[in-house]
């Protein structure tokens, strides 16, 4: 049975507030206004008027990697070049919500790739790293799916992503730490065969 839109009440500690009528039941943004009403407060007041509908398109905004398709992000920009060097694109900044409380994580991300006689467009790669990042995620999972994206898309003979976040799950709940970071990393092909190209790789990051 279609629920109907007509104006809702919804119960505060000690009041009902009535929910607005224009606004689509099964919306986000409806249900939003029942979380707001949850915790206490009351969605009609000055402040909050409006805060269902901007929470709705914000996470609509963070969660729009569902919709990309690396395909896409190339668009062809795949070139052949006689070169067999580490190619790495450092320092990515990028932002991501936990999957656990909804909580943004963020930090760097460092992408890697040994070409077999193609490269990829440089502007290619941060476009990858956000695809993956506007999802609700974790870190391992995020630096996997960013380097077998690449090995998938440009064969190249390794691949590397290293990804230092801090998350706000451990510095506003929980253990409460403000200053650790997270390091993850994922080494396809060359990277994970050999120590020499994995150190070098590393010396390259680090170099400022």
């Amino acid at each position: 049975m279609p629920r109907s839109k007509s104006a809702a009440k919804l119960k505060t500690p000690g009041k009902l507030i009535e929910m607005s009528p224009k606004m689509d039941p099964d919306s986000i943004a409806a249900h939003m206004e029942r979380v707001i009403c949850q915790l206490g407060e009351d969605p009609k007041r000055d402040g909050l008027v409006n805060t269902p509908a901007r929470i709705e398109k914000a996470l609509k905004y963070l969660t729009s990697g569902y919709a990309a398709d690396p395909q896409k992000i190339v668009n062809g920009a795949l070139f052949d070049v006689d070169y067999d060097e580490v190619v790495l694109v450092r320092d990515i900044e990028f932002f991501s919500m936990c999957e656990h409380h909804m909580l943004p994580f963020f930090g760097k991300v460092h992408v890697a790739y040994l070409p077999n006689k193609k490269v990829i467009g440089l502007s290619k790669i941060p476009r990858l790293v956000d695809a993956f990042a506007r999802r609700l995620q974790i870190q391992e999972r995020l630096t996997q799916q960013i380097a077998q994206t690449i090995q998938s898309l440009i064969q190249p003979r390794g691949v590397a992503v290293v990804c230092q976040a801090r998350h706000f799950c451990m510095m506003m709940r929980g253990v409460e730490k403000q200053h650790s970071d997270a390091i993850t990393s994922a080494m396809l092909g060359a990277f994970r065969e050999r120590k020499e190209t994995r150190d070098e790789l590393l010396s390259l990051i680090q170099q400022r």
